[in-house]
């Protein structure tokens, strides 16, 4: 069948690789603009000119808690908040907006989004628009999760007590002028703690396992572990009593938070869960940065899409620093039967680059 879908996960745009000042961005994950304009030509050339195709955000491809607000990073956002920041995003990836704009402009081309935890902010319907008008084309926005063909497609971050969004309360309105995201303590930890720290040390939350970190650290850089720590318990502390009820913190999740940053999460429990529905064959998670293929029985299966982003790696068997462009694709037999494949995009290596970004 002349169908395809191409679902990808965890892209965590910023505002671009550099500065308005020409200064280098130690907050931007994604180097990757010129290799997803690429992809994306791929697909409108023979034989795919005519195909259906279907391309799925399967969240986190805006990484909008990162982003400061008029040199500010906050955890009150509002809906002005949200658009000032996207706008920004918008300006800072001008390859990557007009590539899909360009690809969109197709009448067998459609994008559907389902929103992650670092593009919370997407739940607005200003930001919504904005995005639709940077690409020319309206979206399928998903809240929680997308269905279709027998194939789960979810971002995953539900499935973490830290980063969980309460689905029944998006937002909070009680004794506030306006309304504000209901942001889980995953997100509001990277936002008034990770960020700050990623100024001064912009590898740390792509370490994974983080407790192999916090011992190199320890020994290697010292003096920093020293203040980030006495700041990180200072942090903890003034959650534990914070006079803001929707910004406190219970000790069980303050233990929580940091076990799950310490690990590299896993979700194929939740995915065999899911997969016990007699009409889904494949889940797609994206969150952990980790791309998987895991059968599951006979017929069934999880797959993780990973990350276009950085993993550094400090687990003995897996060693380095690494990329791997990974998305999933969707193909259909004769009858019409969905058969999703993990795949790496490989490309044509550019001449040159910045250097911050390799």
């Amino acid at each position: 069948m002349s169908k395809l879908k191409l679902i990808f996960s965890d892209f965590h745009l910023g505002k671009g690789k550099r500065l308005a000042n020409g200064a280098m961005n130690p907050l931007e994950d994604f180097f990757h603009d010129y290799r997803f304009k690429e992809f994306l030509e791929h697909y409108t050339q023979s034989p795919y000119e005519d195909f259906d195709i279907e391309l799925i955000l399967n969240g986190d491809i805006l990484n909008l808690i990162q982003i400061d607000y008029h040199g500010h990073f906050t955890s009150v956002i509002t809906e002005s908040v949200s658009q000032t920041k996207i706008l920004s995003i918008i300006q800072g990836h001008p390859v990557f907006f007009n590539s899909l704009r360009d690809f969109l402009n197709h009448p067998k081309r459609t994008l559907t989004y389902v929103i992650g935890n670092h593009d919370q902010e997407m739940l607005w319907q200003g930001t919504r628009q904005l995005f639709e008008g940077a690409i020319g084309k309206e979206v399928n926005w998903k809240n929680s999760y997308y269905q279709t063909d027998g194939i789960h497609v979810e971002h995953g971050h539900q499935y973490e007590s830290v980063n969980r969004v309460d689905p029944t309360r998006l937002f909070l309105t009680e004794g506030l002028p306006e309304p504000i995201l209901n942001l889980p303590w995953g997100t509001l930890f990277t936002i008034q703690f990770i960020v700050r720290l990623k100024l001064i040390r912009p590898a740390v939350d792509k370490i994974r396992p983080f407790r192999h970190f916090i011992w190199w650290s320890i020994f290697h850089d010292t003096w920093m572990s020293i203040t980030q720590g006495i700041t990180l318990i200072s942090y903890f502390i003034s959650t534990r009593f914070s006079k803001v009820r929707y910004r406190q913190s219970s000790l069980k999740l303050t233990f929580k938070i940091l076990f799950e940053a310490s690990v590299f999460p896993d979700l194929s429990d939740a995915a065999r869960k899911i997969l016990r529905m007699p009409d889904i064959h494949t889940v797609v998670f994206g969150h952990t940065h980790v791309y998987k293929q895991l059968p599951i029985g006979d017929e069934k299966q999880y797959l993780n899409t990973g990350s276009w982003t950085d993993i550094i790696s400090m687990d003995l068997e897996n060693f380095a620093r690494r990329s791997r462009l990974t998305y999933v694709r969707v193909e259909y037999d004769p009858q019409g039967k969905s058969i999703p494949m993990l795949r790496h995009w490989i490309g044509r290596t550019p001449i040159e680059d910045d250097a911050f970004g390799i």
